[in-house]
């Protein structure tokens, strides 16, 4: 039986795959870069709206607590979280760069200040390590679209 963290660590790896490599395709299939653009983006939004459900079923724990956060407060997080998601695929392309690279950034924020002690070391560590490596690629995909837009 593989342990939990052990099966967290290769999934949220295993998860990086479709960043790195539609962001590789803009680069070596720019004939392409339409359609990977709105890939890259419909897959942040998925990671995204994912993420924001982990708020949930911890919200539901908490029933009548309020430390660190309330249960009110952890829904709204939820739901914030996820409806940026879903609106983000509304936006041009410069408002997804915005959008997106600042949501992965504050919900990184948010597990690392409030809702850590509801997560195991381990956990925050690969939330450092894959929140990183999606800022990265949300950074680069934007460095990407205005240096090619800058150019017309």
């Amino acid at each position: 039986m593989i342990a939990v963290a052990r099966l967290a660590i290769l999934v949220g790896i295993a998860g990086l795959i479709p960043f790195i490599g539609l962001l590789a395709g803009l680069f070596f299939m720019p004939q392409y870069s339409v359609a990977l653009v709105g890939y890259f983006y419909l897959y942040s939004a998925g990671i995204l709206a994912f993420m924001a459900g982990v708020y949930w079923p911890i919200a539901m724990q908490l029933d009548n607590c309020c430390y660190p956060l309330s249960p009110l407060i952890t829904m709204l997080l939820s739901q914030v979280f996820f409806v940026a998601a879903g609106v983000g695929l509304l936006l041009p392309v410069a408002g997804q760069i915005v959008l997106y690279t600042s949501a992965y950034l504050a919900l990184y924020l948010v597990d690392a200040r409030w809702m850590r002690v509801y997560w195991p070391v381990w956990y925050l560590r690969l939330r450092l390590l894959l929140t990183s490596v999606v800022l990265v690629c949300q950074l680069t995909a934007a460095a990407w679209f205005f240096l090619l837009h800058a150019a017309h």
